[in-house]
């Protein structure tokens, strides 16, 4: 009997360590994963902005458009808002019971915030006045106010950011998907920096 039991503690062990290997190794692949994004979202906005002139920024395809200065503005207007909602979410206990009810995936998360099709009116607070008058400044100053981010991100450990479900448009969602949308939030006026320098009287310098 005694001899059963250590064989089905051993086979429990056998049996646990690749399991408790493959979830560190997860949540290993979720953190790099959200903090290479990050930095993709920047190095693609940074490349399209890349030496714009004063003329081009302010540029509007029509009177009711925003030219790319406000969407720079916009961008790092609602960054430290979404950043302050993810905050708040980790102020409260963790919900790993409600998992069960998230029936998003991460990249849906993206594509869903990216898809330019669909079309959202900003709240006034977050909508740009057009104060950046060169690329630059504005990169910079995204830089800046991201490293709280970033830092967060790599100080966090995973598991409190999946284990904090809250509810969102796209339904439950857990804290490391809205961080997920916060970097999907930049790509998708990215987008938009690129559909304005598209239009045929987009100025030439």
């Amino acid at each position: 009997m005694k001899l059963l039991k250590n064989n089905l503690i051993i086979l429990m062990v056998l049996i646990a360590v690749p399991l408790i290997a493959k979830a560190q190794e997860s949540s290993k692949n979720d953190k790099t994963f959200a903090l290479n994004y990050y930095q993709e979202t920047l190095d693609n906005l940074s490349k399209s902005v890349d030496g714009l002139s004063e003329a081009q920024l302010h540029f509007k395809v029509s009177d009711s458009t925003w030219s790319i200065s406000q969407c720079l503005e916009h961008i790092i207007k609602t960054e430290p808002m979404i950043f302050g909602m993810v905050k708040g979410y980790m102020e409260q206990p963790v919900n790993p019971e409600r998992r069960k009810d998230i029936n998003v995936r991460d990249e849906e998360i993206i594509e869903m915030v990216t898809d330019r099709s669909e079309k959202y009116k900003a709240p006034e607070i977050l909508i740009g006045k057009g104060k950046y008058n060169d690329a630059d400044t504005a990169i910079n100053d995204l830089k800046d106010q991201r490293s709280e981010i970033l830092s967060f991100i790599g100080n966090t450990p995973i598991e409190e950011l999946r284990d904090r479900v809250n509810d969102s448009p796209a339904g439950a969602t857990d804290t490391y998907q809205s961080l997920l949308f916060l970097a999907g939030h930049t790509g998708r006026h990215t987008l938009q920096v690129e559909e304005i320098k598209a239009a045929a009287n987009f100025p030439k310098n």
